[in-house]
């Protein structure tokens, strides 16, 4: 889904009465984890810092991508796009300033190396706070939020919107952990440090295929 297309969904005014009775909340749970789990740049990094770091190392990142992104859903649909909508240059900026820290994050990815290799200040795990601040220039966590938002919480009332943040918030976690723990398994297959280099060059690699939505409108 393009972010031509993400924006025009989140400026829609649906006035459906919908109500979040039962069956709503079991569809936006399916959503909330079909989306937290597919491959996007917070599971390709994840997998990436559990194969170098391992599962201890690597639950801040883990924690700061979840509590970060459940807190981005709310204030996303508390309102937070009417900056969008006041200034739309903003749109554009945001969506360039993403693809080029993605690049960024890319080169980190391929250059990185474990601990044990001896260059220990190029081996650091994401902190929660880099974490949960990645968010905000991650354009799947834009395009989840956004759609969560307009079909789940479609009349932004506070309600909804922090049902929906924390249906988001209680699925997000345990799904992103699958990603870790699949690294982590792989560290022994990983061991020699040719192997470890090629793995962060197919991730990073990987990591830039996920800007493919972005970069081909």
């Amino acid at each position: 889904m393009s972010w031509e297309v993400i924006y025009s969904i989140s400026s829609i005014n649906f006035d459906t009465g919908m109500k979040m009775n039962i069956e709503i909340l079991i569809a936006l749970a399916l959503f909330a984890f079909a989306s937290s789990i597919s491959p996007g740049p917070n599971n390709l990094m994840l997998m990436s810092s559990g194969a170098n770091f391992g599962f201890r190392k690597t639950l801040p990142h883990m924690m700061g991508v979840g509590l970060g992104f459940t807190l981005m859903v709310a204030l996303v649909g508390i309102g937070i796009m009417q900056v969008f909508d006041l200034f739309p240059a903003s749109y554009l900026i945001l969506k360039w300033t993403s693809v080029v820290y993605l690049f960024y994050l890319a080169y980190k990815v391929a250059t990185s190396t474990a601990p044990e290799s001896g260059q220990s200040e190029k081996a650091k795990p994401f902190s929660f706070i880099q974490a949960s601040l990645f968010q905000w220039v991650n354009p799947k966590a834009w395009t989840m939020a956004l759609s969560a938002i307009a079909i789940y919480a479609p009349q932004r009332d506070l309600q909804s919107v922090l049902l929906v943040a924390l249906v988001f918030g209680i699925v997000n976690i345990p799904s992103v952990s699958v990603w870790v723990i699949l690294g982590q398994k792989l560290q022994s297959i990983l061991s020699s440090v040719k192997r470890l280099r090629l793995f962060n060059g197919v991730m990073a690699l990987l990591l830039i295929a996920s800007l493919y939505p972005v970069l081909f409108d």
